[in-house]
């Protein structure tokens, strides 16, 4: 009974998604229902390479929840009440597919990662079948930990609560919550093994190579406040992948100006679509928009005005109009957390050269003036100001606020008003942490966030 079970995650992946030719194969040569197990490469391959399911359920939530954008209250009063409650930090534990999509597709990588070492196959081949299905399991448990385990505080990771961390494909298995510590060691040990199994860069971006994994790191170490390993990282993933796209080369004009795999992605992944930042909904918050400069050219490359004045998100790395959001991995961010650390670490001309780098390709051509401020504070001020106005709508902003708010120096109180009422997030706040899916509380039992 338990290899029947097992099988079920696989079968679902079939129907629910578009059918690449190696599911096809599988489910065809599986007609005999006493057989319950892929047996060949070929069909863990098939899931992992299924590009619209295996990397388009990162969750949205963090960026429904973000201070990128805001709406009127008419807009607003048109959500269902689940996205009303994500807009206003309100505690719900009706969360839905930014819970369970994630979850699901952990199940996937384990039922790879249980099935690989039974196959017969080329060693590369196989190394990088386990190594991207680390590298899924790794980052979708670190997009579950943006939302429902609290900042990553390393005097406190070991007594509080992360996430259920999912390593068995067994769907009887016990669940429980491991603590943070315990969360990111095996965020971590999954994608430093990935690293060690994959390819230095993938020819095919929306699988990962050792960039991916590297860019991935240096992300994860930049949240956990762990400013050497994560620049440590940044540079090992631009030692391998540094192509930077030039802004002038782009249209401004485009309704889309960024094509999907362009070549600054490294690696290629998406969140599900919230109805929350739908481009005619969301706009963008005008204290963000006024502080890039006439000649920046993001200003007209990501935005696009509205009717009334307002200006509305373009500027998609998936290729696709919002609110289907970029969330992979892309060379502007490696090097915004490589500046951030060099300055944290000490290293100013280090941090002014990579930003510096990336700024000479965002400008008009002839008008960009490098960086040359050597006061570290006034440094990173700069430096995280340009991390906000670059990283823009990939969920990356909700995580930066939850690290920043670590600090005095950068903490900030978020607003939103809605009905001629006003929502504060304060620094800190139990609201920076979502509640668990009821469902799975009820079901599994898991403690619940405050």
């Amino acid at each position: 009974m338990k290899n029947h079970k097992s099988i079920l995650p696989l079968l679902g992946l079939c129907v629910l998604s578009a059918l690449l030719p190696s599911c096809k194969k599988y489910l065809e040569a599986k007609s005999d229902a006493s057989i319950t197990t892929p047996s060949k490469l070929e069909d863990l391959e098939g899931i992992l390479n299924n590009y619209s399911f295996i990397n388009c359920r990162y969750p949205s939530a963090p960026e429904s929840s973000a201070d990128n954008y805001y709406l009127t209250t008419a807009d607003w009063n048109s959500l269902v009440q689940r996205q009303r409650d994500f807009y206003l930090w309100n505690k719900t534990a009706d969360i839905g597919g930014d819970y369970t999509g994630p979850y699901q597709i952990i199940s996937y990588a384990n039922i790879v990662l249980e099935a690989e070492p039974k196959m017969g196959g080329e060693t590369n081949r196989k190394n990088a079948v386990r190594g991207q299905a680390l590298f899924v399991r790794g980052s979708y448990h670190f997009a579950l930990a943006q939302l429902f385990a609290g900042p990553y505080d390393a005097g406190t990771a070991g007594n509080s609560p992360g996430i259920p961390v999912r390593t068995t494909a067994a769907i009887e298995a016990p669940v429980s919550r491991a603590s943070i510590a315990e969360t990111y060691d095996a965020i971590l040990t999954d994608l430093k093994q990935a690293a060690a199994l994959l390819p230095p860069v993938s020819p095919v971006k929306h699988q990962p190579g050792k960039a991916a994994a590297f860019g991935l790191l240096s992300r994860i170490y930049l949240s956990m406040r762990d400013y050497r390993q994560s620049e440590l990282y940044a540079d090992s993933c631009l030692a391998l992948y540094s192509t930077l796209l030039d802004y002038n080369t782009l249209s401004a004009a485009a309704a889309i100006p960024f094509a999907q795999f362009n070549a600054e992605v490294i690696y290629d992944a998406r969140s599900l679509p919230p109805p929350t930042l739908q481009q005619s909904r969301a706009k963008i918050d005008t204290n963000l928009y006024r502080s890039y400069a006439n000649n920046d050219l993001r200003k007209t490359l990501f935005y696009q005005a509205n009717a009334d004045g307002s200006q509305a998100y373009k500027g998609n790395y998936s290729g696709t109009s919002a609110p289907t959001l970029f969330t992979g991995i892309a060379t502007d961010e490696v090097l915004l957390n490589k500046a951030e650390c060099a300055v944290r670490n000490g290293d100013i001309p280090r941090a002014q050269q990579s930003l510096n780098t990336l700024l000479a390709k965002r400008w008009k051509s002839g008008t960009f003036l490098p960086v040359t401020e050597s006061d570290p504070k006034k440094l990173l001020n700069s430096l995280l100001a340009e991390r906000r106005k670059e990283l823009v709508f990939r969920s990356i902003r909700w995580t930066d606020l939850r690290r920043l708010n670590k600090d005095i120096e950068t903490a900030q109180v978020l607003y939103r008003n809605i009905n001629g009422q006003t929502s504060r997030l304060e620094p800190g706040a139990a609201r920076y942490t979502y509640l668990l899916d009821q469902n799975a509380v009820r079901i599994s039992g898991l403690e619940q966030n405050p």
